[in-house]
C-alpha cells in the first residue's frame, strides 16, 4: 500500500465548440506528438461528416457508439497459489469510457481509408454491421466471465 494520499480524480475539460467532455477525451486520446490542434481538426471534420450523413446531432451518435462499446466487467490477473487466474471485476463508468474510446480509436486506425476523419466517421456504421474487433472482444469477455 502506498503511504501517500490517494490521487485526486481529474475531471476532463470540455471542448471549445461542442462544450462536451467526451469530445475532449476523444481528442486527448487521438493526440499524437502534442499536435492538439490537428486532433481537434480531425474530430470536428468527422463530426461534420456524421452531421451531413445522418442529419442528426453528432454528439448523440458519438455517445451511442461509445455506450455500445463500453464494457461493464474486465478480467484481471490474480496470482493464487503459484498459478495465475483471470478474475472478473466490475469497472467504473470512467474506466469503461476510457476503454471504449481506446478500442474505437484502435479499430478506426486499423480500418483502410483515406484519412482519420473518414475512418472515425465510419465507426458508428461499422458497429451496426458487426465488422469491428472490439465487439468480438466484449463478447469473448462475457463468455469468459459467464461460461
Amino acid at each position: 500500500m502506498s503511504r501517500r494520499g490517494t490521487a485526486e480524480e481529474k475531471t476532463a475539460k470540455s471542448d471549445p465548440i461542442y462544450r462536451n467532455r467526451l469530445v475532449n477525451m476523444l481528442v486527448n486520446r487521438i493526440l499524437k506528438h502534442g499536435k492538439k490542434s490537428l486532433a481537434y481538426q480531425i474530430i470536428y471534420r468527422a463530426m461534420k461528416k456524421i452531421q451531413q450523413k445522418t442529419e442528426t446531432n453528432p454528439l448523440s451518435v458519438l455517445r451511442q457508439a461509445i455506450r455500445g462499446v463500453t464494457p461493464d466487467i474486465a478480467v484481471k490477473a490474480r496470482r493464487v497459489g503459484g498459478s495465475t487466474h483471470q478474475v472478473p471485476i466490475e469497472i467504473g463508468s470512467t474506466q469503461g469510457k476510457a476503454l471504449a474510446i481506446r478500442w474505437l480509436l484502435a479499430a478506426s486506425r486499423k480500418r483502410p481509408g483515406r484519412n482519420m476523419a473518414f475512418k472515425l466517421m465510419a465507426m458508428p456504421y461499422a458497429k451496426r454491421k458487426r465488422l469491428i474487433k472490439w465487439q468480438r472482444q466484449i463478447e469473448l469477455l462475457h463468455i469468459f466471465v459467464n461460461p
